[in-house]
């Protein structure tokens, strides 16, 4: 695990984070490229926080190809930034944060074997802002096989999470369980060593709940999916939400399911959401608004203790959710959907 000398210093750290985040697209500048296409799209991230990426990739790629990169290469510079600022124990737990993009790089990289997908294609969908190096990722989207990319990541923190669900894999024929095995790696290392002390009590805080939301969401695809893997299995723990005995009782039930998390503490946040879930063909919206959810909760907790690391990881999420934003709306205008259709897949916070 990396680690830095010194103080942590979440006080400059914060300062410029806030100037950071004043700066990302708002619902009118969603709106506005909602009435664009994927080139213009490019010229108005020119005009924004984008504009050095777009200028180093626009004799490379164009059109979505273009806008790709961009807020790949836009995202991973904006993190090493947050670490170039950060000292001491503030360096430490962002370092661990930050390792969510190495569990998305290999969930990346799994699907891809899983889905047939091209290795390009991989690579673009790839975020490098993580300790992963990218000799390693561009060498495992090459993989020709699932047990190539386990193998290959043996003497990371995923190796023996992988190695350990491979049989379920292989069982089961879904990528469930590595998927399962991949977050929990990446949640047992993040609630580690946190101590018990004050200033991290909202932190502690905020990743409860953002289990608490991951399990959830197992739960709840688990319900809907008809599979025979054992619910109790896939229970990530460190959350206050549910126990494993609850997560074994309710995966069986979408709608017994659906009413514990309707009567938790995150039930009015969460009600418009459980609403459509009730009589929606997918997840997709539950997910959405578990996301918008995930940073509202890490914004309050951050203006209880604003010297902490919870706002760093509020701005964190807003990041993503305006990068996964702007690639919704460009590859929804590529595809030719509609502006409704391609609104309805955004997060807007």
């Amino acid at each position: 695990m990396s680690s830095r000398a010194g103080s942590a210093n979440a006080e400059y750290v914060n300062a410029r984070v806030r100037s950071r985040r004043a700066g990302l697209y708002d619902e009118e500048s969603y709106r506005r490229l909602l009435r664009t296409s994927p080139a213009e799209i490019a010229r108005d991230m020119e005009e924004s926080a984008y504009s050095r990426e777009i200028n180093e990739l626009g004799s490379r790629f164009d059109g979505v190809d273009l806008i790709e990169y961009t807020l790949n290469r836009n995202l991973a510079r904006q993190f090493d930034d947050l670490l170039g600022w950060a000292e001491g124990s503030l360096y430490d737990l962002l370092v661990r944060y930050l390792r969510k993009f190495d569990a998305w790089n290999v969930k990346t990289l799994l699907r891809g074997v899983y889905s047939g997908t091209e290795p390009e294609e991989v690579r673009v969908d790839m975020i490098r802002a993580g300790e992963l190096d990218d000799d390693r990722l561009d060498r495992l989207a090459d993989a020709g096989s699932i047990e190539e990319i386990v193998e290959g990541l043996s003497d990371t923190l995923f190796g023996d999470a992988l190695a350990g669900a491979l049989g379920d894999y292989e069982d089961a024929g879904l990528l469930v369980p590595l998927e399962n095995a991949v977050d929990r790696a990446y949640y047992e290392l993040l609630t580690a060593e946190l101590g018990s002390s004050d200033e991290l009590a909202e932190y502690r805080r905020y990743l409860r709940a953002e289990i608490d939301f991951r399990n959830a969401i197992n739960a709840l695809r688990l319900a809907r999916s008809g599979t025979e893997l054992e619910p109790a299995a896939y229970f990530i723990a460190g959350g206050d939400l549910f126990s494993k005995r609850d997560v074994q009782r309710l995966a069986g039930s979408m709608d017994e399911l659906v009413a514990y998390i309707r009567e938790s503490t995150y039930g009015d946040d969460l009600s418009t959401a459980l609403d459509e879930l009730a009589t929606a063909d997918s997840l997709v919206g539950f997910e959405r608004a578990l996301e918008a959810a995930q940073v509202e909760y890490a914004d309050a907790l951050g203006t209880i203790y604003p010297l902490s690391v919870t706002p760093v990881v509020a701005f964190i999420l807003s990041k993503e959710r305006e990068v996964d934003n702007i690639r919704a709306i460009a590859r929804g205008k590529e595809a030719g959907l509609d502006p409704d259709e391609i609104e309805r897949e955004l997060v807007i916070l």
